[in-house]
């Protein structure tokens, strides 16, 4: 027993070193190209196209411009290399899954991800360019805006979680009818309250602004219904067959 328990040990530190080495490999070729620097100016573009013409965003830390950027490349090497990640999971835990376990989980981590890549794009290319306009437009003529680096890394990191988190609701449901924890009809039957949470959930994530408020509670209620068509083939084909 204490030898099985060390070799999963093992097992476990090997899967994380590749997993570490998989992330540096993907930060080493961002910093070879296109850079911290372009990577930044390409996250901020969507701020920086709302501003005023001939106005810049700031840096008021001593090594914002240094240390923000390199965030921002650490963050992007992780999402790339986040397959690689899931992999080695995967491989670490796959060994002791039945069959129709493993037709369960590899389908939820690979879709789960794809979901959560989703939703961070829709937030970057939908919803930023739409958000920044309004506030840009909303500011009196006496402001003069020009956003702080650190400040404006924190609401996009936090503007797309919060979207990358709502986009896994067709996860949720179909985790909730697997696990039996709710029916499809039950879920059907709540319907309205979903809608309603999700239009609370989006007023509290978002600026104050009806566009990108709608921009994610309406997907959030699709990616609802998406849930509720696929739950049942999901538990249909992850049925562990009979004795």
């Amino acid at each position: 027993m204490q030898e099985s328990f060390i070799s999963h040990l093992v097992e476990l530190r090997d899967r994380l070193v590749k997993a570490c080495a998989g992330i540096a490999v993907v930060c080493a070729a961002l910093f070879a190209w296109p850079g911290p620097s372009a990577i930044y100016d390409y996250l901020a573009q969507p701020m920086v196209a709302a501003l005023p013409v001939g106005a810049k965003m700031i840096a008021t830390g001593v090594i914002s411009p240094f240390l923000v950027p390199m965030k921002v490349t650490l963050l992007l090497a992780f999402l790339l290399a986040l397959p690689w990640v899931l992999y080695q999971a995967w491989a670490f835990i796959a060994p002791g899954l039945y069959a129709h376990e493993k037709r369960l989980i590899a389908p939820l981590v690979i879709s789960s991800s794809i979901l959560f890549a989703a939703g961070v794009a829709f937030c970057y290319f939908f919803v930023f360019g739409r958000v920044f306009k309004f506030i840009s437009e909303f500011a009196p003529t006496s402001i003069t805006v020009s956003p702080d680096i650190e400040n404006y890394l924190d609401f996009v990191m936090s503007m797309c979680l919060a979207f990358g988190l709502t986009f896994e609701v067709p996860i949720v449901v179909i985790v909730l009818v697997r696990t039996g924890i709710l029916t499809v009809e039950k879920l059907k039957a709540i319907r309205s309250y979903v809608i309603v949470g999700a239009f609370v959930i989006a007023a509290v994530v978002t600026p104050p602004d009806v566009v990108s408020q709608l921009a994610l509670a309406v997907p959030m209620w699709m990616l609802f219904e998406l849930g509720l068509f696929v739950a049942p083939i999901f538990v249909k084909a992850t049925q562990a067959p009979p004795d």
